[in-house]
């Protein structure tokens, strides 16, 4: 699936692939440490200097989750980031929650955009057609765009909840959206 997007992304999903359903972040003697906590009980992950390139991005990476949640994939299951900041011992420190996004409610239809509607649409008639969920290559032929492009859409309608994949499985794309919901396909 690729690199995460953020530090935090990513150390959140190291966090849950140990079982873990939070982080906490804590600057202390010059280190940025990250925990990750399995109920009542936390162990460290990670340590940065204080002053270096990845406690900087990480501070930062938290500072705007907690401004606005943070949604990420993780092992194919999308999460919502919470982020509280709190004092600790005159130090900004940092709770962050990782919970399940819900599932979108099939009787509803979904906010997307008309570019993300016709991708939506292309999974839809592309799976009926040929019995299996297209490759991003194929996405790539017919929209007629790079596959770097291709990628980010295949993400940000995974992040967004709107398909399912299976991690590190070819043709694994899953149409969460009700047909009746998408636009025609042009």
């Amino acid at each position: 699936m690729g690199r995460p997007a953020t530090l935090l992304e990513g150390l959140c999903g190291h966090a849950l692939s140990l079982g873990a359903q939070s982080i906490e972040v804590q600057r202390k003697d010059g280190r940025e440490w990250v925990f990750a906590r399995q109920g009542a009980v936390g162990f460290g992950i990670a340590s940065y200097p204080s002053s270096g390139a990845y406690a900087k991005e990480l501070r930062g990476n938290l500072y705007a989750a907690a401004k606005r949640r943070v949604r990420t994939v993780v092992h194919g299951q999308v999460f919502i980031l919470k982020v509280r900041v709190f004092d600790s011992f005159g130090e900004d420190a940092f709770d962050v929650q990782m919970d399940p996004a819900p599932k979108l409610d099939p009787s509803t239809k979904p906010s997307f955009t008309a570019k993300q509607g016709q991708y939506l649409a292309f999974i839809h008639y592309y799976t009926k057609i040929h019995r299996q969920a297209p490759a991003e290559s194929d996405l790539e032929h017919y929209f007629r765009v790079s596959a770097p492009s291709i990628h980010g859409m295949v993400k940000t309608l995974e992040r967004n909840g709107l398909i399912e994949k299976t991690p590190r499985q070819a043709r694994s794309i899953r149409l969460l959206v009700q047909p009746e919901h998408l636009p025609p396909l042009e």
